[in-house]
């Protein structure tokens, strides 16, 4: 590994262990073997380092969770594949808890920053456009903008379902739960006003 790579694997140590709040640049450096230096050089300032390595994170855990469950399930209908998809994924939310602890911590930390907003902005967009990138190769048959649309619906359902799993882990609704109501959404309700 390379100095940044070896930066953004101490930092998820670190603040997997730690928090991100008890994080410092030098437990970081330390931990990477490297000089405090390095930080600076490759992210720019701890705080941009601590967001990269938790995007990395999540997006190795959360992400390569929803993969394979997109993966999976990619003959199936559908509707039944997104329900497959939101049953499995508090598992997945369960293997990747101290990840997702941090990402919530960072991103108020983050939120008070208007310039560390926009690259968590970014790193959002980035978030999105992976998700859109397993739904097409799982879904050849959809238009673009319905690959858009579903990884926008999945985008948002996996950071908040994420944050309230955290706050209940039993009190999410089921993947068939939310299949039922976008069949229903879709299909125009029993009274469509």
């Amino acid at each position: 590994m390379g100095n940044r790579e070896d930066l953004l694997a101490g930092a998820r140590k670190v603040i997997l262990e730690r928090g991100v709040a008890k994080a410092t640049a030098r437990d970081i450096a330390t931990e990477a073997g490297v000089s405090l230096a390095a930080i600076g050089y490759h992210f720019g300032s701890k705080e941009e380092l601590i967001t990269a390595a938790l995007m990395e994170s999540l997006g190795d855990g959360i992400g390569d969770g929803m993969e394979a469950v997109v993966g999976e399930t990619a003959e199936l209908p559908l509707v039944d594949g997104f329900a497959a998809l939101w049953n499995r994924m508090p598992d997945v939310f369960a293997a990747n808890r101290e990840a997702l602890l941090a990402s919530l911590e960072n991103t108020v930390r983050v939120l008070r920053d208007p310039e560390a907003s926009r690259h968590l902005a970014q790193a959002a967009g980035e978030g999105y456009r992976g998700i859109a990138e397993q739904l097409r190769a799982a879904r050849p048959e959809l238009s673009v903008a319905e690959v858009d649309s579903v990884a926008k619906l999945d985008f948002v359902l996996v950071q908040s379902l994420g944050i309230l799993w955290l706050m209940h882990p039993d009190g999410l609704p089921s993947g068939d739960e939310l299949a039922r109501a976008v069949t229903v959404i879709a299909g125009g309700g029993a009274s469509a006003r």
